[in-house]
């Protein structure tokens, strides 16, 4: 669970901060940013239509990134999403190779668990911990 949490967060993370610079899709340069997208989203029927979009991508991707008990491959280690599809050299690597990719991995995610939280409190209290005092969602 604490990779899935700490993928997540990364993503979050990247999301949040991308759009506090102010990048958005073509067609949602109207929408704020931080939490205020939530209910700027869900006041036209287009932001509806993308709320329950994400919904049925969060709930795809939960289906799919789990181990494939039909494709007869064993998960190396919790987290290993591969399935006997993907490899990208990585079976070529040594263990200690890859023992330091995970924990490096493990460990992004845990400081960006702790990122995207620190961003999400600062916006609810309205202090601003990016460049410029900048202030998502105000």
């Amino acid at each position: 669970v604490e990779i899935k949490h700490g993928r997540i967060s990364m993503l979050a993370v990247t999301g949040y901060l991308t759009t506090a610079a102010g990048i958005r899709f073509p067609g949602a340069e109207d929408i704020p940013d931080g939490f205020a997208a939530w209910g700027a989203l869900a006041k036209t029927q287009d932001g509806c239509n993308v709320l329950l979009q994400m919904a049925f991508f969060f709930g795809l991707a939960e289906i799919i990134n789990r181990p494939a008990e039909w494709a007869d491959v064993t998960p190396e280690f919790p987290g290993d999403y591969r399935n006997g599809a993907i490899d990208f050299g990585w079976d070529k690597q040594t263990d200690e190779w890859k023992m330091r990719k995970r924990a490096i991995e493990l460990n992004n995610g845990r400081a960006a668990q702790m990122g995207i939280l620190g961003l999400m409190i600062h916006e609810i209290n309205g202090v601003s911990v990016l460049p410029g005092n900048y202030l998502p969602g105000h």
